[in-house]
């Protein structure tokens, strides 16, 4: 018997949640709200009860231009009454080759090369392929708290969940990660310039002990941590990691897929970085506005280490998927969304800051552009996570018209549609300061507490 307390508001969305249920794997869904998702039009989403939210998700980060935006949906619909799909593992189509050279030109310094698929997962997997064909080593490095898919190459790479390795092993041999740096929790009186180093010995610490550093063939790292809680890694930390790579003829990869495509203000997140020139780049998500394909950006001398068919898939590079990423390119110049990512991102961040002052449970506030982690703890001090304030935050939002998860179960991820009006940011503003209020003041009943996020 369900005996989850059921919102008037939400009937039909709960009646349909409890009837997929009995057919859907609990495997594939993180459960926060009864939210079944009618349309949605840039920041706006309707569910099949005609409740309106905005959305502060952007579908995890896979919608930077907005639902529905009205040049992609055309693109769309003139690609597929040309052509729904050919393969291009066998032949060619024109969104494919436009795509592909766009990409390529997009990412500056060395010629590059592209290859593409069906979700960054598939495109991180591709990267320890690439890596390990070209330098003829077995080892990759990867990051504690990151995300980087669910196959099982990607999966491996990831450092964010138990679940994601319970019951599923062995996984992927000769992956090790290491520390991720925390700007947040430092130790006493360190500076900046300490974490770094603190956290660069960290790193150093497998090749001085176990990882000969001639077997590794990659470094594969978000630049902005996204699922980890959207952690960017200092400066100098970022350098020294650099430097390491290349003058141990190991390649730097990047994952943009979480935040790439003008999340944080740039087309890519490496570039907070100061002249950093990743050998590979996985990207996925909002590349198509959230249509299934993604794509390796690699320097052309490390894409030609492998030949036809290391990495073919029937459906990857499909012509509608193309076509909608070639319109997504175009909307994110047209409407100036790096700008206005980075100005309404130092607007949110500002508002954040301010709440930060007046409540205790507000420990730190990130923002990169409308790339954004609000850290709740039980006080300021002790820097403690507050997973049960979090959920009754989010879960208030929730009531009160606003999408919004959290990401390590403590940390609000504000992430949504770089087309957001700032009209809405400042209702979604006013709604989180209330949603905090109220869950001091002990007035937010979640149903199935215990349930929600990963």
């Amino acid at each position: 018997m369900d005996t989850k307390k059921v919102d008037q508001n939400h009937l039909a969305d709960h009646r349909l949640i409890q009837r997929e249920n009995k057919y859907y794997a609990k495997a594939s869904r993180m459960d926060y709200f009864d939210l079944v998702i009618d349309h949605a039009h840039d920041a706006t989403l309707v569910d099949v009860d005609g409740n309106e939210y905005i959305d502060v998700l952007a579908s995890a980060s896979a919608v930077n231009v907005g639902h529905t935006n009205e040049k992609v949906v055309k693109a769309i619909q003139d690609q597929a009454e040309k052509l729904v799909h050919y393969t291009p593992g066998y032949f060619h189509h024109q969104p494919e080759q436009q795509l592909a050279e766009r990409l390529a030109k997009l990412v500056p310094g060395e010629p590059k090369q592209v290859t593409f698929g069906n979700s960054g997962s598939d495109a991180n997997d591709a990267i320890i392929k690439f890596s390990r064909a070209y330098t003829k080593r077995p080892y990759i490095v990867s990051f504690m708290d990151s995300y980087h898919g669910s196959t099982y190459g990607s999966m491996t790479l990831s450092g964010v969940s138990l679940n994601m390795t319970r019951n599923m092993g062995p996984m992927l041999p000769d992956v090790v990660h290491v520390p991720y740096p925390d700007l947040y929790r430092t130790e006493p009186g360190e500076s900046e310039h300490d974490v770094s180093l603190r956290y660069f010995d960290e790193f150093k610490k497998p090749f001085e002990t176990f990882l000969p550093v001639e077997e590794v063939a990659c470094v594969l790292i978000e630049p902005i941590q996204g699922d980890g809680g959207i952690r960017k890694a200092p400066e100098e930390y970022m350098q020294l990691l650099y430097k390491f790579c290349h003058d141990n003829g190991i390649l730097f990869a990047v994952d943009e897929v979480n935040q790439g495509i003008g999340r944080t203000g740039k087309m890519w997140s490496i570039q907070q970085f100061k002249d950093i020139e990743p050998d590979l780049m996985s990207v996925g998500k909002s590349l198509a506005s959230g249509m299934p394909l993604s794509a390796v950006i690699g320097k052309k001398k490390v894409m030609e280490s492998l030949d036809s068919p290391a990495h073919v898939f029937t459906t990857s590079g499909n012509p509608v998927c193309c076509a909608a990423a070639l319109a997504t390119l175009d909307v994110l110049d047209e409407k100036d969304l790096l700008e206005k990512s980075v100005e309404d991102g130092k607007y949110v961040e500002e508002q954040f800051l301010k709440l930060k002052d007046k409540y205790e449970e507000i420990g730190d506030v990130r923002f990169y552009g409308l790339d954004g982690g609000i850290e709740l703890v039980t006080d300021k001090k002790s820097k403690t996570p507050n997973p049960d304030f979090a959920n009754k935050v989010i879960y208030y939002a929730f009531e009160h018209g606003v999408v919004i998860i959290t990401l390590k179960n403590n940390i609000l991820r504000f992430q949504p549609p770089l087309v957001i009006t700032r009209e809405q940011l400042d209702k979604v503003l006013n709604v989180l300061e209330k949603a905090i209020v109220a869950a001091e003041n002990d007035e937010v009943d979640v149903p199935d507490e215990d349930s929600m996020g990963w």
